[in-house]
């Protein structure tokens, strides 16, 4: 894959969601075959997520991960505040969002992945929420240093991109059957 298959999609590092003096960081074009090494957490799969909006995709999505043991009590709070400062929704083939936040709220690191039962309202990454996308696939990062999320940022935003790897995806049955999916798509 080039870098010209990106089209235009940056991510922006770092992302801390506390401290508003880093909110102006630099943007950082997507390299072709970057590798983050981030792998799905055991049982952070879910298909047929329901939820009204992003607000609650993430509750659910951050509830899953901390019967897992993966996040501090604080990530929920952290996760939401950051989508609403700087919203990860990507126009990409099929629409996604990428939520994540700071290093700090992480006990085991890795990646969460849900299919909503229907597309979720998200902002769309560099607009201040002032423009939506209607996500189909949610990936969140559950990372535990700046620089492991910011390569899987720039991983996850170039695979979002490859049509035939989130169709396979996107054909889940169930959280079992997503969650092996997404290992695959995630080795490739």
């Amino acid at each position: 894959m080039s870098e010209d298959s990106t089209e235009g999609v940056t991510v922006t590092g770092p992302t801390d969601s506390t401290d508003d003096s880093t909110a102006a960081a630099t943007a950082v074009p997507v390299p072709a075959g970057s590798s983050s090494g981030a792998s799905i957490l055991p049982g952070a799969a879910i298909v047929g997520l329901e939820a009204d909006d992003a607000p609650a995709a993430l509750k659910a999505l951050s509830a899953r991960l901390r019967e897992l043991g993966a996040v501090t009590d604080s990530f929920e709070a952290a996760v939401l505040l950051r989508e609403e400062r700087q919203p990860t929704g990507l126009p990409t083939f099929v629409p996604a969002a990428i939520p994540h936040t700071d290093p700090e709220h992480v006990l085991t690191p890795g990646l969460a992945i849900a299919i909503p039962r229907d597309p979720v309202a998200f902002g769309e990454i560099g607009s201040s929420g002032e423009r939506t996308i209607w996500a189909e696939l949610i990936v969140m990062l559950v990372l535990s240093d700046a620089h492991s999320q910011l390569t899987a940022l720039q991983d996850l935003v170039a695979r979002l991109q490859e049509p035939d790897g989130v169709r396979e995806l996107l054909a889940a049955t169930d959280d079992a059957d997503l969650e092996r999916r997404a290992r695959e798509w995630l080795a490739e």
